[in-house]
């Protein structure tokens, strides 16, 4: 058998070990930390359990396309919960927006913010369903852009359908007042990306989300790590943890390996890193065998933002934050300026709040709240010291909570509050500047123009995971696998 070995353990890393195991390859997964996950990892403290990345589940038939391709079926490993509405939406002057995939209800919402724009919701819908069947259905999202006729022959459609617009433009042309225009345009956030330059090829997500629903896991996002685990050693893979990647080894112009930092040496027919992508072609390739992706032509490939977490456990519990949870300040535009590309530190934030325990009580004591905050903050190119602005960030942050939101004697309540800044990105998961998203989804860096999911450099190393085609996300980070498992197939031919 043919054998691969699988840099990284995230979801990207995990997919692309189950399809290829099932199809015959002989699959061994390295995993630097202590327990598979990646950024899916899970914190566990005085009985409160923590997701630490991943919260949500959307395009669940994605995953069932993963269990399929190994034989299994989904409900035999997990258990989805799902959640209605998706999210709550404050904004700054207090009013608010449960945000659902039913047409009426939202409808009947938006009314009391601007009729005019109750009556463009179907319109805008059916606009991103367009979008939706060009990704998905029409499956461009599963299939490689490695050529350039490929991506010109989806330009015309593209153009037809404006997913050429700025995500925020594409909005505008639907909705006035400023709040659904954030409703419907912030969604390229949730995957590292700027709504007002990443394309709106990335507004399938509302659609996807209305078509396929928003779902949870009983136990947390860990879960679906722990059923990957499970369906990957049962088809005979072999995973090792504690085993960070020193090198890939190349002769001849082919990855023949790697070498952990341990020593060990593990060779390979291919090489799939689900790594970040800088820090596996700056860290684990020599300069000299990679001639396309030089340091040079590496410094200019623009990383998203960072994210500053929370991990809060507390005594009680606040019914005003349902599973997920979205605070908004006043300024949009201008604040993910200063965090894209000001790169500063702002006085004011948005944040989003997982809040698990309000479907699964299991996830804390009893009467207790499991919740994490995610405010997106600039990454590491900034000059922002988080060994010192930490503290500081997250007093600000439980005071806002707690006197500004009303999350009533929040911090006399808490006992457990772990934090994890884009220097822990950069540490534990070695994210280059810190970045938890990695290529930032930008019209020049989409498609053709992101990393392949085949190495230029190198013919037998291949990409999985959020900084490849077609981008970061469950659903996205799922497909890089397929894509990237289509390539692997057709370059292994007999």
């Amino acid at each position: 058998m043919k054998k691969i070995v699988i840099i990284g353990s995230g979801f990207g890393g995990l997919a692309a070990a189950i399809r290829l195991q099932a199809r015959g390859f002989q699959v061994t997964m390295l995993e630097k930390n202590e327990r598979i996950g990646g950024h899916a990892y899970q914190l566990i403290k005085d009985g409160y359990t923590f997701d630490m990345g991943p919260s949500l589940i959307t395009a669940p038939d994605i995953l069932e396309k993963l269990f399929q391709s190994a034989g299994k079926t989904m409900a035999d490993y997990l258990d989805l919960l799902p959640l209605d509405p998706f999210y709550r939406i404050y904004f700054h002057d207090k009013s608010m927006l449960d945000y659902s995939g039913d047409a009426t209800r939202m409808k009947t919402q938006m009314a009391k913010f601007n009729q005019h724009d109750a009556d463009q919701y179907d319109r805008f819908m059916d606009d991103a369903r367009k979008i939706y069947d060009a990704v998905i259905t029409d499956g461009l999202g599963s299939r490689p852009f490695m050529s350039l006729s490929t991506f010109f022959g989806f330009i015309p459609k593209a153009t037809k359908l404006k997913a050429l617009y700025s995500a925020y433009s594409f909005v505008t042309q639907y909705f006035k007042d400023a709040r659904h225009r954030f409703t419907f345009s912030f969604h390229p956030l949730f995957i590292g990306g700027n709504p007002f330059r990443s394309p709106a090829v990335y507004l399938m997500i509302p659609y996807l989300e209305k078509k396929g629903g928003v779902w949870f896991t009983k136990g947390g996002m860990y879960s679906v790590v722990k059923a990957f685990e499970r369906v990957f050693l049962e088809l005979g893979g072999t995973i090792y943890t504690n085993s960070e990647v020193a090198e890939i080894t190349v002769k001849n112009g082919l990855a023949s390996g790697v070498c952990t930092k341990s020593g060990k040496v593990f060779e390979a027919d291919a090489v799939i890193s689900n790594a970040d992508f800088i820090h596996t072609y700056k860290d684990l390739l020599k300069p000299e065998t990679r001639s396309k992706w030089s340091d040079k032509r590496l410094k200019g490939v623009k990383y998203s933002m960072g994210a500053f977490l929370l991990y809060i456990g507390v005594r009680r519990q606040y019914p005003e934050l349902l599973h997920h949870t979205l605070i908004l300040s006043q300024r949009y535009k201008e604040l993910v300026r200063d965090i894209f590309d000001t790169k500063i530190l702002p006085d004011d934030f948005s944040m989003y709040l997982h809040v698990p325990t309000r479907s699964d009580s299991e996830m804390a004591p009893p009467g207790c709240e499991s919740m994490y905050v995610l405010i997106p903050v600039a990454n590491l190119s900034g000059s922002i010291d988080w060994s010192v602005k930490s503290k500081e960030f997250t007093d600000r942050v439980l005071e806002f909570l707690e006197e500004d939101f009303g999350l009533t004697d929040l911090r006399k309540n808490i006992d457990v509050l772990e934090t994890y800044t884009p220097e822990d990105f950069k540490r534990e998961r070695n994210s280059y500047l810190g970045s938890a998203w990695g290529v930032e989804p930008r019209f020049t860096q989409t498609a053709y123009f992101r990393p392949h999911n085949r190495s230029e450099d190198i013919p037998n190393l291949y990409f999985v995971g959020a900084s490849t085609h077609p981008g970061a996300g469950v659903p996205g980070v799922l497909l890089t696998a397929e894509a990237t498992e289509s390539v692997i197939v057709q370059d292994m031919q007999p």
